[in-house]
């Protein structure tokens, strides 16, 4: 697995000559990790570009969905410590996905909710109580440049917008009309306290001994630390080869269990390279992976045959 650091890169957006004027969104504290995300960009794995996007994709599409976006949106990802914006119009945004204190100039306001942003405010979304990445979506949703039709920052290949620093700008689009009314509490889905992923084993499963295969699917895993955007990373035990020597490359989808040389398993995520020479020994279902966008370091992991 290709090793990236986080984080790194210049800033996601700068004014440009000859730019249209827009009204903007404007970054007051960035966070630890605060990239722009929209649906990814599927279907250039061929040319080796991932599909990046939101991780949690469910908890994005309600964010947009409450305000009054079309689902696949481009939003703000926050990792951890949340981050603090300031628009320079006036603003309906959502904050949801992992739980945390959410405040506009420093006084409380709703989580999860549409909540109005004065022009000038700041809009400060706090460390998560309760899970791992949050989502900040804007009424008209974000819009910096698209590459390869989509908004999405890529950490491995470098595309799309860069991690937010502190004085970055974003532009920001025109509502298409008043938020949906609420009709009650929207459905978040909590943070898990065990991670439940099936697995559909192969495509180099016969690598692994057949020791190594009731391991994966008996032992108890925990989320690791080292965790990103590309892979979620475990702790446990390590799976025996039956075979010496690597693979030539070969192409890696989302969701791919790959092993590498210390025997622990590597769940892809949306990061993900493209191509890897180290052996897959099985593969999680796409939809059973947004729960894992939120399990925090030292959550419990199992993997079930599918």
């Amino acid at each position: 697995m290709t090793s990236v650091r986080e984080g790194r890169g210049r800033p996601s957006v700068r004014d440009e000559p000859g730019r249209p004027s827009a009204p903007l969104l404007h970054v007051v504290r960035p966070g630890a990790l605060t990239t722009v995300q929209d649906a990814g960009r599927p279907g250039w794995a061929h040319l080796g570009v991932g599909r990046a996007g939101v991780l949690d994709a469910p908890a994005a599409r309600l964010a947009n969905r409450l305000a009054g976006n079309r689902p696949g949106a481009a939003l703000l990802e926050t990792t951890v410590t949340g981050c603090a914006v300031r628009p320079d119009r006036t603003v309906v945004a959502v904050v949801g996905g992992a739980g945390c204190r959410v405040s506009v100039d420093g006084r409380p306001v709703a989580w999860g909710a549409p909540v109005r942003v004065p022009a000038g405010a700041v809009l400060d979304v706090g460390p998560a109580v309760s899970g791992v990445r949050g989502y900040l979506a804007f009424a008209g949703g974000l819009e910096p440049e698209p590459v390869l039709g989509s908004r999405s920052a890529d950490l491995l290949s470098g595309l799309g917008p860069t991690p937010l620093r502190e004085g970055d700008t974003l532009p920001l689009g025109e509502p298409a009309g008043e938020p949906p009314r609420s009709e009650g509490p929207a459905p978040w889905p909590g943070a898990p306290t065990e991670l439940v992923l099936p697995l559909h084993l192969g495509p180099r499963h016969a690598w692994f001994t057949a020791a190594a295969l009731r391991t994966l699917t008996t032992a108890a895993y925990r989320v690791s630390p080292h965790s990103n955007r590309i892979g979620l990373r475990t702790e446990g035990p390590a799976l025996e080869r039956a075979r010496d020597g690597e693979l030539p490359s070969e192409g890696m989808v989302l969701g791919a269990i790959q092993v590498p040389p210390d025997g622990l398993p590597v769940v892809f995520l949306n990061d993900h390279p493209t191509t890897g020479g180290y052996p897959v020994v099985g593969v999680v279902p796409e939809t059973a992976l947004a729960v894992a966008a939120q399990a925090v370091p030292g959550t419990r992991v199992r993997f079930v045959r599918a």
